[in-house]
């Protein structure tokens, strides 16, 4: 078995210490929150086997890491061009592509991502597609949003993706509404 090295760091961030995990060429294979460890550790199990990786730490910042910072900074497009290698299914990853389409403070419905990917009722299925992200913000399922307007599920949880449409949007933070995390 193939032990895949993974490069590994942690930086800080308004809405919390997050961590980026990179492949050998730099390409993102998960973003979390630390808080969230559990949630990455099961998305790199998933992608690499149990075993099949180890983490190392960076020695200095990386592409990745300085474009989330300038995310947070107020350079809401500084993610757009990282380049990322999430691992999924076909269906999985047609939504995460699409997901990645749609524009800073910009809020859309699952249903409307269900139908941008030509799979009008798979509604359900694009929200478990979207909750198993493993790359938060540069893959922003946080834009997407109930039908009625409704904050629904955010891995991260709502209180944060509350603050990054706010961030994305301050004008139409106030329109949301929370319906539970």
């Amino acid at each position: 078995m193939t032990i895949e090295p993974l490069q590994w760091e942690r930086i800080g961030t308004p809405t919390g210490p997050m961590q980026l995990v990179l492949d050998a060429h730099g390409r993102l294979c998960a973003l979390e929150w630390v808080d969230h460890d559990e949630r990455m550790q099961r998305f790199l199990r998933l992608r690499f086997g149990t075993g099949g990786y180890r983490l190392h730490p960076m020695e200095r910042a990386s592409r990745a890491a300085r474009a989330v910072t300038a995310y947070f900074e107020g350079e809401l497009e500084a993610l757009d061009s990282l380049e990322t290698a999430a691992r999924g299914t076909d269906f999985q990853r047609t939504v995460w592509d699409a997901l990645r389409t749609i524009p800073v403070g910009t809020t859309i419905s699952y249903g409307t991502l269900a139908a941008r990917i030509g799979k009008a009722s798979a509604v359900r299925a694009v929200g478990l597609a979207n909750g198993a992200n493993p790359i938060a913000l540069v893959v922003p399922c946080h834009r997407v949003i109930g039908a009625d307007g409704s904050l629904t599920g955010y891995g991260g949880g709502l209180d944060r993706k509350r603050w990054l449409l706010a961030h994305e949007s301050p004008a139409a933070a106030s329109t949301f509404v929370l319906t539970g995390d």
